[in-house]
């Protein structure tokens, strides 16, 4: 696969705008699998949608991810940098196989529209409770969940599915203190997806001014040659 075009990353940015996270999420699924539907995407374990996201933003963006994240304790920036191939590599490390076997009962893994869901409630807990009442795949679900029962069940998924969350460990540089930091795919994929499209509509928009050229034309040109005119217009 290649990366997408100019045309492509501006049409993706334009549909995706004003979506929430998730919907944005299942937009970049699609660009990676363009052959499945939205709903199937939707019902995709949470690590087998990150699996592909990583692969997608490897051949968009190139393998290395650079990140930071405030120290919670000294507000220090703590920056590092992952392979996005051997996130892209782990396939043997996402949950698609049977369902989790909890303290007797079973669940399957959550999914995007799952998520969806749980996030219409206002309560951190009972978010977490409407997720195991949908993934619980047996009978006989409790008529009042207990936090230790929503934790038992939210551990042993994050077992069977450890790239459903990507956590990273990291030391602050100027306190030392260690703390772990999840990395969101989605977010930090549209992050580069928008950062680029702003980019774009910047150099249309100073060569469309200064020189009449229209939308298609301009991003014919060589992203090098592009940025050659943008430089000669603005002097």
């Amino acid at each position: 696969m290649t990366s997408i075009s100019d045309s492509e990353c501006l049409a993706l940015w334009e549909r995706g705008y004003s979506l929430h996270a998730l919907d944005r999420g299942l937009l970049l699924l699609g660009m990676e699998i363009p052959e499945a539907s939205y709903d199937a995407l939707a019902d995709w374990p949470l690590g087998e949608r990150n699996l592909a996201l990583a692969a997608l933003r490897s051949r968009c963006f190139g393998s290395r991810l650079q990140a930071w994240a405030a120290c919670a304790q000294c507000g220090e920036k703590m920056e590092f940098d992952l392979d996005g191939r051997l996130l892209a590599g782990r396939a043997g490390q996402t949950g698609a196989g049977a369902p989790v076997e909890v303290n007797g009962h079973f669940y399957r893994l959550p999914t995007s529209r799952d998520l969806a869901q749980a996030a219409q409630e206002g309560d951190a807990f009972q978010a977490a409770v409407r997720i195991v009442d949908a993934c619980r795949v047996d009978a006989g679900a409790p008529a009042q969940w207990t936090e230790e029962e929503v934790e038992a069940v939210g551990n042993g998924m994050a077992l069977a599915d450890p790239m459903a969350e990507i956590v990273m460990d990291l030391t602050c540089p100027a306190c030392g203190n260690q703390s772990s930091e999840a990395l969101d795919l989605v977010d930090f994929l549209w992050s580069e997806i928008e950062a680029r499209a702003r980019r774009l509509l910047r150099e249309l928009h100073a060569l469309a001014s200064a020189y009449g050229w229209p939308e298609k034309e301009i991003l014919s040109l060589s992203d090098r040659r592009r940025r050659l005119y943008v430089e000669m217009v603005r002097g």
